[in-house]
């Protein structure tokens, strides 16, 4: 096993239980400083963590603080992050510049996943990955998440692709980089407000431990990471129409002023988030947790491999 990085910092708790080969489920903390508005982000990431306690998981939430990378964070790491002043959206291109400048940084998809391979943390839980964006024909705006989960072996539980993303695109590049994708009881890719993109995973898996049991094959065959789709929970799902319609001229705007790169994803969540009248933000809540929740399962069921 690589030894850890001297830039990385286990909290207490995490380092016990990887020790003793207890369940640990990484969590991202771009969703704390970017992705949703204080109090809620710090209300959602706290509320996360004492539903994985209450299960039996141990969670890891990552981040940068102060040049350290750290896995699992107190209330005071927690705070800072959620009030998100100076804190950059880290991923794994920013990482060594924000440790060698003792600077802050809230991990994305990518960066997250990296950090919890340096700790040994195989389950991660997020609430939709970064994909291709629409138009990146002309942009090339792809985000790094899909080559992430092509080289670290990790497993990524989402509610599938952010749907602001250009998804179909988003599966093609997955499968040239080799990255499974899995629906969780589900043979559909879903889009995060919706159950379903109407596009199909590449294999359904109705239990915990079959996803553990795929994983652990993964991991013994050296291959990279497992993209694991779980969908929205039926009764807090938006509707896909309104929804797409809704994107579709928050996309348009974003272009007519020129927005793009990291600031893109977050300023369509709140314009879509002031379209819906606050029901995406309800919704981004509901299964972020119902993510978690999931992940601790497999994640028991991982470490009991």
């Amino acid at each position: 096993m690589t030894p850890m990085p001297r830039d990385l910092d286990l909290a207490p708790e995490v380092a016990a239980a990887l020790a003793q080969g207890q369940a640990v489920v990484a969590l991202e903390s771009t969703i704390l400083a970017h992705g949703m508005p204080y109090p809620q982000n710090l209300e959602t990431a706290s509320a996360i963590e004492r539903d994985l306690r209450a299960a039996g998981v141990v969670p890891a939430t990552i981040a940068v603080v102060a040049g350290r990378l750290r896995v699992g964070l107190d209330r005071a790491a927690l705070e800072l992050l959620a009030r998100g002043r100076n804190v950059a959206k880290a991923s794994r291109r920013d990482l060594a510049a924000l440790v060698a400048g003792k600077e802050h940084g809230a991990t994305t998809v990518a960066a997250t996943m990296a950090i919890a391979a340096m700790a040994g943390i195989s389950i991660f839980a997020t609430g939709g990955i970064g994909g291709v964006h629409r138009g990146a024909e002309a942009t090339m705006d792809v985000s790094a998440d899909l080559y992430e989960l092509a080289r670290t072996p990790v497993a990524v539980v989402c509610a599938g692709a952010k749907s602001i993303l250009d998804i179909p695109k988003t599966l093609e590049l997955l499968e040239s980089l080799g990255v499974p994708v899995l629906g969780y009881r589900s043979d559909d890719f879903p889009a995060f407000y919706a159950r379903s993109s109407g596009r199909k995973v590449d294999r359904r898996c109705d239990t915990p431990g079959a996803v553990a049991s795929l994983l652990a094959a993964q991991r013994r065959l050296g291959l990279g990471g497992v993209l694991v789709a779980n969908p929205i929970p039926p009764e807090h799902a938006l509707d896909a129409d309104a929804i797409e319609r809704e994107i579709a001229a928050a996309v348009r705007i974003a272009d007519a002023e020129g927005i793009g790169g990291a600031a893109l994803t977050p300023y369509l969540l709140k314009r879509l988030n002031d379209a819906t009248a606050g029901k995406s933000l309800a919704a981004n809540i509901a299964l972020v947790r119902n993510n978690a929740r999931v992940a601790g399962e497999i994640a028991i069921s991982y470490a009991a491999l």
